[in-house]
């Protein structure tokens, strides 16, 4: 008969692939999530009464659904791309029913909206579906048993678009309920189910342990973690500002920290400066680098010239620049220069990495930038923050368990990593979309 093996949230199979892996899950998991649950695929009676261990057909990863979400976003299954990848569905699926439509044939029903898809999909939680196996000849007569609750939709149910291949085969009222709305990409699917609070702490399964103990797939095939062409390549203007942001993802968001690459700075930086970083941007566009790349510039004056220059050229797509986001709490900043002490706005003229750190530091003055030298070309005052060096130490000494004991204040960071956050899911989001509407071999 063979062995199963699917993607699951809460029993309701997404994807399925037979005496063989299938589609790679493993970006969705991180090494925590391996797990061993409890299978369908183990006749645990037998196991007992024959004395044998069913450990090694129970390993798989498990992950809730709202841990799995960050991750889809930054493999670029956004709930924008959803609406989109619906939209296009329902106009490919208007096409097929009108081609077949004869004279005689009652009107096509109107597609549901995306919104009104969502609704539905998301109007009861997985778990709360009967998934209560019905079999026998009476129970597959009576097509209304395998419906349950959905027996009193059948006006919306059929205004999905579901095409003419799909599996239309349901036992309960739970698999019924699958075959009715799973008719996107798995992980657009899951960014939809995740509209129901409830099936957000469910989790999303990948049991791999009856294929590999079976012999049809080696264990080795199932690893976790952002491959490699799904990472991030993080390039900045200098060391410091690597070593914070690595030491950011990891502290305050390590669901998706593997995620995320630096160039090694071990030594030392091998493109030092806001020029260098520049040039450095410049020549992976002409050689057509393949790696997805984020160039990172201080929201200083510098930074801000540059940024400007380099989004003046023609990038590929898999090459994108950000600077650090401009903060409310920059616009008076204590600073001195030739006029002496004065409040300022530092926001492109001396916000760089290190100002978006807590500066409470014991035995350390209210932290202060000092204004260095003039651009002349921008007409803007470049300008530094004073100990930046002690304010860096105190951030990448701090750990997730000395973090909340601390009282340390990482509102600044965390608005910076959402901000490189969001600029690589809107770059991995296009990447997918391209996938999309690239024409088939």
């Amino acid at each position: 008969m063979g062995t199963e093996i699917q993607l699951k949230l809460g029993g309701l199979g997404l994807t399925y692939a037979k005496n063989h892996r299938g589609p790679d899950h493993g970006a969705l998991f991180q090494p925590a999530d391996r797990q061993r649950i409890r299978s369908d695929q183990v006749d645990y009676e037998y196991c007992e009464e024959e004395g044998e261990d069913p450990s090694p057909m129970e390993w798989a990863f498990a992950r809730k659904l709202k841990h799995v979400v960050p991750r889809l976003q930054l493999l670029g299954f956004t709930i924008d791309l959803a609406r989109e990848a619906y939209s296009n569905w329902v106009v490919d699926w208007k096409e097929e029913r009108e081609s077949l439509q004869d004279d005689d044939d009652p009107p096509i029903p109107e597609p549901l909206s995306f919104d009104e898809f969502c609704a539905f999909a998301t109007r009861q939680s997985i778990l709360d579906l009967d998934d209560t196996f019905l079999s026998g000849d009476e129970e597959w007569r009576d097509r209304r048993k395998p419906k349950g609750r959905f027996a009193s939709d059948m006006a919306i149910i059929e205004r999905i678009p579901i095409g003419f291949d799909h599996d239309d085969m349901a036992w309960s009222e739970r698999s019924y309920f699958g075959s009715r709305v799973n008719i996107l990409h798995p992980y657009l699917m899951l960014q939809i189910l995740a509209g129901n609070a409830a099936n957000l702490e469910t989790d999303v399964t990948w049991q791999y342990g009856p294929l590999v103990e079976n012999g049809y797939t080696a264990a080795a095939a199932f690893t976790p973690s952002a491959r490699r062409t799904e990472t991030f390549l993080i390039a900045t203007e200098g060391s410091s500002d690597a070593h914070i942001l690595r030491h950011g993802f990891e502290l305050l968001r390590p669901d998706v920290a593997d995620f995320f690459r630096f160039i090694d700075v071990s030594e030392r930086h091998p493109f030092p400066g806001t020029g260098n970083l520049l040039k450095f941007a410049e020549g992976l566009a002409k050689i057509d680098v393949h790696n997805q790349t984020i160039f990172v510039f201080d929201n200083d004056a510098e930074g801000a010239d540059a940024f400007d220059k380099l989004g003046g050229l023609t990038l590929p797509p898999n090459l994108r620049a950000i600077l650090l986001p401009s903060l409310e709490c920059f616009r008076s900043f204590a600073a001195r220069g030739p006029e002496g002490d004065h409040e300022a706005d530092i926001n492109g003229r001396a916000a760089a990495i290190e100002c978006y750190l807590d500066h409470r530091l014991r035995g350390y003055p209210p932290p202060r930038i000092i204004w260095t030298n003039y651009k002349r070309d921008t007409d803007t005052y470049q300008g530094s923050l004073e100990h930046k060096e002690s304010y860096t130490r105190a951030f990448l000494k701090l750990t997730a368990e000395k973090l909340q004991a601390s009282g340390y204040d990482t509102g600044n960071v965390e608005r910076l990593l959402d901000t490189l956050v969001a600029e690589c899911i809107a770059m991995a989001s296009a990447g997918v979309a391209a996938r999309f509407e690239a024409p088939e071999a």
